[in-house]
């Protein structure tokens, strides 16, 4: 076989990462609707503990430079912007817990802690930009779900931040009482502590017991609890 030809212009063949801005808000408003909130959780694919959504409303004249998807940023500046956030936009946060996760299924959980933390906005919106494949139902306005949402909506990535910085520090507390699996340094993700720390001292009330290798049922189809945020 003939060997391929390198490129003239290998520039224009990388992969240019995205960058949130706010041109899905400006097209919502253009065709009418106004308020535009961004949607997102964070916590689908631990074993334990809450999954947390947040809904942040911003402020054209005032959105915090260095927006970006959570997982682009560390822990410091996800911190920074988090307040930054706070001061400048409406935000309303809500989350479903391990017991919920449970009876339901991590997808249901996490689209009905989004709708809570959209109907819980101090200000109603009037359009909705979630993250992933799905708009929340029951919602008392339209919606757009956006693949890859919180790295092309700036919305998106604020509520992503939002969420993130919210569940981290709930996951931080609760290792105060329940020391024995490492939460606060793996947010109750799979890691090696965590599953050594199950099997030394068994589940505690905040595993999710549907999800491998917690439950019990060893038949039936794999959770999710290797799905990143």
């Amino acid at each position: 076989m003939k060997p391929r030809t390198p490129p003239d212009s290998p520039l224009l063949f990388q992969a240019v990462p995205l960058v949130p801005d706010f041109r899905l808000e400006l097209k919502a408003r253009k065709a009418g609707h106004w308020p535009v909130a961004g949607a997102d959780e964070a916590g689908r694919g631990p074993l334990a503990g809450p999954v947390v959504a947040a809904a942040v409303i911003l402020d054209p004249k005032r959105i915090p430079e260095g927006l970006n998807d959570s997982k682009q940023l560390s822990a410091q500046r996800r911190e920074e912007l988090f307040v930054q956030i706070l001061a400048t936009a409406t935000v309303s946060i809500a989350s479903s817990s391990s017991t919920r996760i449970d009876e339901t299924d991590i997808r249901k959980a996490s689209l009905d802690a989004m709708r809570r933390a959209i109907c819980g906005l101090a200000i109603p919106a009037s359009y909705v930009l979630t993250d992933g494949l799905d708009v929340p139902p029951g919602l008392d306005c339209p919606g757009q779900a956006v693949v890859k949402g919180d790295a092309r909506s700036v919305s998106i990535a604020a509520a992503s931040i939002v969420a993130k910085v919210t569940r981290d520090r709930m996951m931080a507390r609760v290792h105060r009482v329940f020391p024995d699996y490492g939460f606060a340094a793996h947010v109750g993700y799979g890691t090696p502590q965590h599953r050594a720390g199950i099997e030394k001292h068994g589940p505690c009330s905040l595993h999710r017991m549907s999800f491998r290798p917690l439950r019990k049922v060893e038949d039936g189809p794999e959770m999710d609890e290797l799905i990143s945020e």
